[in-house]
C-alpha cells in the first residue's frame, strides 16, 4: 500500500508514522473502555477525559511525531546484537516458565530456533542437552558461540531450518515468532525436525502487547529511528498452526508484568510533555499518563508461553 504526501511516495509497509498523541490517546481509550465495562468508577473516567484534553492541548506533543522505518529482522538484530543481553523485563518473565517446562523433560538433542545470543541455548546446555542453535543473524550467532562454546550454531531461516527430519527431542523458540508474517510454515518446520513424542516450547510477545506498540526499537546505521517488523498473532493462530501439523497442547501460560504496590502515581496537573526519545517509545510515553497506562498494562499479559508435543 502506497500513498502520496509531502512531495514523496511512502511505502506503508516500510515506514510508520509515530505520533505520541496517538499512543497516549490509545491508552486513554483502552482505559476508558475498561471503565465502561465496570472496572473503574466515575472519578477515574473524569480524570481520563480531563487528561485527554491536556494531551490534545500540549503543543510540544503536537510537533513530536517521527517517521519510523520498519526494519527486517536480520538487519534489526544485527543492529541490536551488541546490546541485546542488557537487562530486559521480558527475560525475567519467560525464563522461569521455560525452565520449569524444560526441567521436566528428558535430556536429548535440543534446537534453539532463532537462538539470538544463545539465551535459551545456555539454559538448555545447563540442563544437559546437546544444543543446536539456528539464527538468521551472523552477529547474534557469534555471540551465541561465545556464550555456549559446546553448542553447534548454524546460520539459517525459521522457514528452512538446516536440521534433518526427526533430528531433535526438543525445540525452543523465544521471542521470535512475532517477526514472521505467518505461523503455519514455521510450526510445520518445527514439527518436521522433532522426533515422535518430542516437545516444542515457544515464548512470544503477547498479541495484545504487540497491538499496544510493544515492538522492539533500533537505530538504523545512519541514526534514524526504526522498529523491527512485527506481526500480531492472535492466540488462536498458534493453536491452529500447531494442531494442523500434529502438535498437541500440553500447557499455555500468559505471564503478567510484576504487580506494583497498588498505588498509581498522580496524573500531572499541567502540560503532559515532554515526550521521551523516539527510540524509547512507547514505554517512555506511558509514564506521561500513568493512571491510564497502569489500568491497561496491569490487566494485559506481557507474554504467551506454549508447550506442545508431537505425536508418538
Amino acid at each position: 500500500m502506497r500513498w502520496l504526501g509531502a512531495g514523496r511516495v511512502t511505502d506503508l509497509r516500510r515506514v510508520s508514522h509515530e505520533d505520541p498523541r496517538a499512543y497516549l490517546l490509545g491508552l486513554e481509550g483502552l482505559a476508558l473502555l475498561r471503565a465502561f465495562a465496570g472496572e473503574f468508577g466515575r472519578d477515574f473516567v473524569a480524570a481520563r477525559i480531563t487528561e485527554i484534553g491536556r494531551v490534545l492541548a500540549d503543543e510540544a506533543l503536537a510537533v513530536a511525531a517521527v517517521d519510523v522505518e520498519r526494519v527486517d529482522p536480520v538487519t534489526g538484530y544485527r543492529l541490536w546484537s551488541a546490546t541485546y543481553d542488557r537487562p530486559n523485563p521480558a527475560f525475567d518473565l519467560d525464563e522461569p516458565v521455560v525452565e520449569e517446562i524444560v526441567g521436566a523433560l528428558p535430556v536429548g538433542v535440543a534446537l534453539d530456533a532463532a537462538c539470538g545470543t544463545g539465551r535459551y541455548a545456555g539454559l538448555l546446555a545447563r540442563r544437559g542437552h546437546r544444543v543446536i542453535g539456528v539464527d538468521g543473524s551472523p552477529d547474534m550467532l557469534a555471540r551465541a558461540r561465545t556464550r555456549v562454546p559446546g553448542g553447534r550454531f548454524l546460520l539459517g531461516d525459521l522457514h528452512r531450518l538446516p536440521v534433518a527430519d526427526s533430528r531433535v527431542e526438543l525445540v525452543a523458540c523465544g521471542l521470535a515468532l512475532t517477526h514472521v508474517p505467518a505461523l503455519e510454515p514455521v510450526l510445520a518446520e518445527f514439527a518436521r525436525v522433532l522426533r515422535p513424542g518430542g516437545h516444542l516450547v515457544i515464548a512470544d510477545v503477547h498479541p495484545e502487547r504487540v497491538a499496544q506498540g510493544a515492538v522492539p526499537p533500533v537505530r538504523t546505521a545512519d541514526g534514524r529511528p526504526g522498529r523491527l517488523r512485527s506481526h500480531r498473532h492472535p492466540l488462536g493462530d498458534y493453536l491452529r498452526a500447531a494442531l494442523a501439523v500434529g502438535l498437541q497442547v500440553r500447557r499455555c501460560e500468559e505471564p503478567f508484568p510484576p504487580a506494583g504496590d497498588g498505588s498509581a502515581p498522580a496524573a500531572p496537573a499541567g502540560p503532559i510533555g515532554p515526550a521521551g526519545p523516539s527510540d524509547l517509545w512507547p514505554w517512555s510515553l506511558a509514564g506521561l499518563v500513568p493512571e491510564a497506562a497502569r489500568a491497561v498494562g496491569a490487566r494485559t499479559p506481557a507474554l504467551v508461553v506454549w508447550h506442545f508435543q508431537a505425536g508418538g
